[in-house]
């Protein structure tokens, strides 16, 4: 593996103009603090806004210092790019839909020109540095765009996307007009990361009702690439934080802390100033809390620390405002000469002071409406070494799925809340001991380094199973064997497939009629005396009749069941009855009915359940429950019940396409054989093959076919070099 370029909006190092010159600066957030120890665990290159510079005369310095001396590749931005993309639609767009905050959304045209366009822009400069082999580690939401764009230009390389924010369920995500833009910029990557299971789904199933592509075990197939969707909870650097009370700056912190609190028992809050943290709600429920327990007074102070965030904002501006009132409010109402129930801090910390401050409370609140993760909740249990103190975290952060041995409440419940810290102040030492261990275990295991280890180890990996199925690719070289073979036989058989094969697949039957381009090259290929196709659909005869009965090739319609082969009429395979239809019919139209946008097929010998224009997840679930029920229905029926892409098709048993086509395969001596089909009922056609024969099957995935091409229209250009030239024909 070459080297990690990892691609995020802010640069672990921020960039500060001051009188003495350019100060290079650690920049404060979960992603740079995380990413650190990662960064410097092998080669690496990080790539993003180093701040805003506005002298361009100082770029070249700035990007030869950050190079030198941090390994960061600098992405400059004016005011104005910075303030749109960024400002704009990363933070008034993306950032509150994201988070359940609909409300707050703002869709403006300019803001998403702006994203598109410092996405084109950071695009450029990781071309810039990238070299073959290089993984490329892309992250955050403010560029969802990206590995689309880097594909484009760089198609063999290891992309991978981490979100670090919630992914919103369907219902919100439908909100984004751009929502379609956003999710084909996501599957540019060949990994897609999430913090938990929920967010992983969400994406799933907005990329299956939006753009069409299912899944299976996380694993999607879009054109000629597999994308892997999977889980990746992010962790803390778990050893520094568990050796911090070791430190003299800390204990020394610790001393200072005991002094101006006294004997009073510590509840921690500590958040970035933002709407989506809670930190009103739970004010108000810390006044429920000394409302409702008054024992408590004088014996208790929260320790509320707020870190200034996007103070440009209206909102943020609002909120500031907002708990500043409560602070004051709760602190009016039950202070004392000697007792301040709030202790507020406005600003950032740095590692000692906050790492004494989680050694000394007794318990944390972490009340976030809604939060990706939550990495403060991980840090506060992994400083505990001795193993007292008491999580309160909200349902609504990631972290709380990885943490079930804390208090688990609902930041919504202001009683729920403060029933909580009423017990997390009277819980025993050792049930203390008992939980904070089981999670500092958890946490000591999946560290930051683990968590990105396992990520690099997944995209590699991913991006071998790729590789693996483009082996069976039909490169140029096989295409030329190919048409050798072709041109140097006297006797062909060409089988293939039609739906999926020589048209792309259409939702409703009636919408797959073949087109001119089609029909000719049909009309083509038949034309040659030495050329034998057969066309095999699941369609009924009828409908094939209709659309290709003026060709000179032969069909086979509804997966075997009736031939015709050239110059004579329809012949069944074997004597059949649909007397099972009375049966079947009413338990389809039953599914049907509550299943809106499902449509029943009804074939001569066969009956299908269409549930592609369904609602994807009620599709599934109603398929499910009619699996089960024809199953158990049709074991003595000698019917087979067979579940293809969105389809459940009832049909007599013993009837496919490869028993039909092995009349034809069977019944000459051929010079050279092609077959073509795109899902599983070709499988069976494949299996009854000669190994000499050229099989290839349509788009990616396991198949007995010795080849793949990737869509309908690379079969239509094949079979258009193999055909002779276009010729009169009474068919067009």
């Amino acid at each position: 593996m070459g080297r990690l370029l990892i691609v995020s909006n802010r640069l672990p190092v921020t960039v500060v103009k001051r009188r003495d010159g350019y100060h290079f600066l650690p920049s404060i957030g979960g992603l740079a603090t995380g990413l650190k120890s990662v960064s410097g665990a092998q080669e690496s290159i990080w790539v993003g806004w180093p701040g805003e510079i506005q002298e361009k005369e100082a770029y070249k310095e700035i990007k030869e210092r950050l190079l030198a001396d941090f390994n960061c590749y600098p992405v400059f931005l004016s005011p104005l790019e910075a303030e749109r993309y960024y400002g704009g639609f990363s933070n008034k767009t993306v950032w509150p839909l994201f988070h359940y905050f609909p409300v707050y959304t703002v869709y403006d045209d300019i803001y998403w020109k702006a994203y598109e366009h410092v996405n084109q822009i950071f695009c450029s400069k990781v071309l810039e540095m990238a070299k073959p082999g290089d993984v490329i580690w892309v992250h955050d939401y403010h560029l969802m765009l990206l590995p689309r764009l880097l594909r484009e230009k760089l198609p063999e390389a290891a992309i991978g996307f981490f979100l670090h924010i919630p992914f919103p369920s369907f219902e919100l995500f439908r909100l984004l007009p751009w929502r379609r833009e956003i999710l084909e910029g996501l599957l540019g990557a060949d990994l897609i990361g999430f913090h938990t299971y929920d967010y992983a789904r969400h994406f799933l199933s907005s990329v299956l009702r939006l753009l069409g592509h299912d899944h299976k075990l996380g694993e999607i197939i879009t054109g000629n690439r597999v994308v892997k969707v999977d889980c990746f909870p992010m962790g803390i650097d778990y050893d520094r934080f568990s050796k911090a009370s070791d430190a003299a700056e800390v204990q020394n912190e610790i001393r200072s802390l005991r002094q101006q609190l006294g004997n009073t028992r510590v509840i921690l809050s500590i958040d970035r100033l933002d709407y989506t943290k809670g930190i009103p709600q739970r004010l108000e429920a810390f006044d429920l809390f000394l409302r409702k327990y008054p024992q408590w007074h004088e014996k208790v102070t929260l320790i509320l620390v707020t870190a200034p965030s996007r103070s440009n904002l209206d909102q943020y501006r609002l909120l500031k405002r907002e708990v500043d009132e409560l602070v004051g409010r709760i602190n009016g109402r039950y202070g004392t000469v000697s007792w301040t129930p709030i202790r507020y801090l406005s600003r950032s910390l740095s590692f000692y002071p906050l790492a004494a401050m989680y050694c000394v409370s007794d318990a944390a609140l972490i009340t976030p409406l809604r939060d990706g993760m939550n990495l403060i909740a991980k840090e506060y249990i992994a400083t505990k070494k001795d193993g007292k103190g008491v999580l309160i975290i909200s349902e609504m952060a990631g972290a709380a799925s990885e943490l079930a041995e804390a208090l688990v409440i609902n930041p919504n419940n202001k009683a729920e809340i403060a029933e909580a810290l009423n017990e997390a102040l009277k819980m025993p030492e050792e049930e203390q001991v008992a939980r904070n261990r089981m999670m500092q275990n958890r946490l000591k295991r999946w560290n930051v380094a683990e968590w990105a280890e396992r990520f690099i180890e997944k995209l590699v990996e991913t991006r071998k199973r790729h590789e693996g199925l483009l082996v069976k690719r039909l490169d140029a070289r096989m295409k030329e064997k190919l048409a050798a073979g072709f041109q140097g036989s006297s006797r062909r058989l060409i089988l293939l497939d039609y739906d999926g094969t020589l048209v792309r697949f259409y939702n409703r039957p009636q919408d797959a009629k073949p087109g001119g381009e089609v029909l000719t090259l049909l009309a083509r290929l038949a034309a040659d005396p030495g050329n034998e196709v057969v066309l095999i659909s699941g369609r009924d005869k009828n409908t094939l009749e209709k659309w290709f009965g003026s060709l000179d090739v032969a069909l086979i319609a509804e997966h075997g069941l009736w031939v015709k082969e050239r110059g004579k009429d329809w012949e069944m395979i074997e004597p059949l009855t649909n007397e099972w239809k009375e049966e079947i019919r009413p338990i389809l139209e039953f599914f049907a009915d509550r299943t809106p946008g499902s449509f029943i097929e009804e074939k001569e010998f066969a009956l299908v359940f269409h549930y592609r224009k369904a609602e994807p997840e009620l599709g599934s679930l109603r398929a499910r429950e009619l699996m089960n029920h024809l199953v158990e229905l049709t074991a003595n029926l000698h019917l087979q019940v067979l579940e293809g892409s969105k389809v459940i098709e009832i049909k007599n048993s013993g009837i496919n396409k490869g028993k039909a086509a092995l009349r034809w395969v069977a019944g000459d001596k051929w010079d050279f054989v092609l077959a073509v089909g795109d899902d599983w009922t070709d499988e069976d056609i494949f299996a009854v093959l000669p190994e000499t024969a050229y099989s290839i099957k349509v788009g990616l995935g396991p198949s007995q076919a010795r080849f793949s091409l990737l869509s309908h229209k690379e079969v239509l250009s094949l079979l258009s070099e193999l055909a002779p030239q276009p010729v009169e024909t009474s068919a067009l």
